[in-house]
């Protein structure tokens, strides 16, 4: 048993600190980015912000709305899908942003290869992404299998994780991984922390895994933890290349979800993805070896996600001109993270 003493700090524990500027509006801030990837050499252009792979989140319809935006935003679709919607959706231009979901069951491997093979048989857009997902990245079955990934894939853009710190940063990225997921329990229906004690404060893990990735040529994307537009400004100062919101993007009408009427007012159901509702929907029910790991909430109802698109674009470019970053690229350059009073109030009773 060991403590680690050094201090590690959450998005809240944090403020940006303001800087002199030349910008005199946010139009004039370039909030797209451009990369090229380690191991596949695929290109991104685009706003770096990816809707999770969850149940009403991670929906076609809202690779769709984001299409239409026009901003290069992405989908990281949810892994449910059936094989032969997955087909018909891989057909459309909606497709061109979208991550195809896997975890590490032999099924999900079996029906992306038939989706790919069913593809094949038509001129349509690739998939060219794949998100490679699991609550626990640190075991060495998951390093292997982003090596197999990889092998099997060799020009696809390969997203992995999760995982919080620097060291299996690297170790994914030297298996393959050209982006690695940072994030375990900060999201808001995740309950890992809660039932494991496990985690890492999440500004923190950005920090340190983007400086284990870029030392190697590679990238990472914050997952989870942002509640409001600060909070993603906050994940790019920090260092990560992309950021990856779920509970911010709930409760639309993209989610893909009934709604739901509760006196006069109207909700969504938004779960995590190791909670009893997601484990009954899509497994049969929860494993008797193992426990739930997250909870299902039921979100204000908030019309089309275009709206909540503008507060967080419209956010981050303000962000920058208030540190006189011009492009989303020298945000982290120029980002110092003045630390607050939560912790110590904490401490002294007077919070």
């Amino acid at each position: 048993m060991r403590i680690e003493e050094d201090l590690k700090l959450d998005f809240k524990d944090v403020l940006i600190r303001p800087k002199r500027s030349t910008l005199s509006t946010r139009k004039d801030v370039d909030i797209s980015r451009s990369f090229k990837f380690k191991h596949s050499k695929e290109k991104f252009e685009g706003v770096p912000i990816v809707a999770a792979n969850m149940d009403g989140v991670g929906t076609m319809d809202m690779a769709r709305a984001f299409h239409k935006d026009g901003n290069g935003l992405s989908v990281a679709l949810t892994k449910h899908y059936d094989k032969d919607v997955l087909v018909e959706f891989f057909k459309s231009k909606a497709a061109a942003n979208a991550w195809y979901s896997i975890g590490t069951a032999e099924r999900d491997l079996e029906k992306l290869q038939a989706v790919l093979k069913d593809l094949k048989k038509e001129v349509v857009t690739p998939i060219n992404r794949i998100c490679l997902d699991v609550a626990n990245g640190y075991s060495q079955a998951f390093i292997d299998y982003v090596k197999t990934i990889r092998d099997l894939f060799p020009n696809c853009l390969l997203m992995a994780g999760n995982v919080v710190t620097g060291e299996m940063t690297e170790e994914l990225i030297l298996s393959g991984a050209d982006i690695v997921k940072v994030g375990i329990g900060p999201g808001s229906v995740c309950t890992t922390r809660k039932m494991t004690g496990i985690g890492y404060p999440q500004l923190s893990a950005v920090i340190e895994c983007a400086d284990a990735a870029h030392g190697l040529g590679g990238h990472v994307c914050s997952d989870g933890g942002c509640t409001v537009p600060g909070d993603i400004a906050k994940a790019f100062g920090g260092g990560a290349d992309f950021v990856m919101l779920g509970g911010m993007l709930s409760g639309h009408d993209e989610s893909e979800m009934k709604v739901i009427e509760k006196d006069g007012e109207k909700f969504v159901e938004f779960y995590g993805m190791s909670s009893s509702t997601a484990m009954d929907k899509h497994s049969g029910g929860v494993a008797n070896y193992r426990a739930s790991e997250g909870k299902t909430v039921h979100v204000p109802y908030r019309g089309s996600v275009e709206n909540t698109l503008q507060d967080v674009l419209g956010g981050l470019r303000s962000t920058c001109t208030y540190v006189g970053a011009k492009r989303l690229k020298e945000l982290s350059k120029r980002t110092s993270f003045i630390r607050v009073s939560q912790q110590l109030n904490t401490v002294f009773g007077n919070g």
